[in-house]
């Protein structure tokens, strides 16, 4: 038997176009596609397998299919379908953990991808400007699904030291953007009125859906000449957009709250099921992150198509206007800005008691 890839999270809509991608690939000879619920859309050729990866049966998944790469995206902040976030928790940390054992005992794996993410650098005020892969963070993440990215990290890590013999790559999205994906970022962009931390403005990456797959692509395949794709890499668009740049471009108002508001304002969202305004996701909103993509470009050898900016206009383009047509409320802001800095700023002389 040739190329037998499995793919975690085959219900998800990535994981279901990461699956259809693998079958164009003539190197690939059979994709084994698994998911504890069935899939809504078509997955071509795949052969399906429903199973939860929390149980120990996943090793016989692998066994009977003779897998030798496992790519894992069932790392995600949803869920799909009925459950919660302890659901999500469990998949994402002791599904992963399952599936590594898993891994662990089959001497056919050669190659294992995981899909992670760049909140497992945090967000603090006193963060470096530039996240590497290599630089540790200022405040762990405390919760919610960042911590769970920095759990799987570290079994995945374990993993790596009892099988050096596997190829381990570890792929760290920055917010992943696109005319269908859906996530707590995605919904929070997509508010009639966003609030916003008063005070602050920060800065935001994003990765497009696209690249999201074709990166998948390049860690599941043999390296090409003169690249590596076993290690950790940050994944994002080149360039950075402020909160207020994403809110001007989608014609939506912002509500400036104070600090101290921003936990009621998370609650309420959270009760009325308009979006999962976490914890972690107000600190991103407040003070932002950026990562480095030298190691993406330069180690990997991955482009990527879009830009942070063209990944989020594909993205608003799909989510029609908002309350304010962004040009008039973008040119708006121009002719401030510009009133701002031609005006003359005065002194006032103080007088001397002396």
């Amino acid at each position: 038997m040739g190329k037998v890839v499995l793919v975690t999270g085959a219900a998800r809509y990535l994981g279901g176009r990461f699956v259809r991608r693998l079958q164009r690939d003539p190197e690939v000879d059979h994709v084994v596609a698994l998911d504890a619920v069935a899939p809504a859309h078509d997955l071509g050729g795949a052969a399906f397998v429903r199973a939860d990866i929390r149980q120990p049966a996943i090793a016989k998944v692998l066994a009977e299919y003779d897998v030798d790469t496992v790519v894992h995206l069932d790392v995600t902040g949803t869920a799909l379908g009925a459950g919660g976030r302890t659901s999500v928790k469990e998949t994402n940390v002791i599904g992963t953990m399952q599936l590594l054992g898993a891994c662990q005992k089959s001497p056919r794996i050669s190659r294992l991808v995981i899909k992670s993410s760049t909140s497992v650098y945090g967000s603090a005020p006193r963060d470096p400007a530039v996240f590497l892969e290599t630089t540790p963070p200022k405040s762990l993440p405390s919760g919610g699904f960042a911590k769970d990215a920095v759990e799987v990290e570290g079994y995945v890590r374990g993993f790596a030291r009892r099988r050096p013999d596997v190829a381990v790559c570890v792929l760290r999205f920055a917010n992943i953007l696109g005319p269908r994906v859906e996530s707590p970022l995605v919904e929070y962009l997509s508010l009639p009125v966003m609030p916003t931390v008063f005070g602050y403005d920060p800065r935001l990456q994003f990765v497009h859906e696209d690249d999201v797959i074709d990166v998948l692509h390049v860690g599941s395949k043999e390296p090409r000449r003169a690249t590596l794709n076993s290690g950790t890499f940050n994944v994002a668009g080149d360039g950075v957009l402020l909160l207020s740049q994403c809110a001007r471009r989608l014609g939506r108002p912002t509500v400036p709250v104070p600090m101290p508001a921003v936990t009621w304002v998370g609650s309420a969202l959270r009760t009325v099921g308009v979006t999962d305004f976490s914890p972690e996701q107000i600190r991103l909103l407040t003070h932002g992150r950026v990562v480095s993509t030298v190691q993406m470009r330069e180690t990997l050898g991955f482009v990527p198509r879009f830009t942070t900016a063209e990944a989020f206009a594909d993205f608003a383009a799909g989510r029609g206007p908002g309350l304010l047509p962004p040009e008039r409320l973008a040119g708006a802001v121009d002719r401030v800005a510009d009133r701002l800095a031609s005006t003359p700023v005065t002194h006032t002389p103080v007088e001397s008691g002396d």
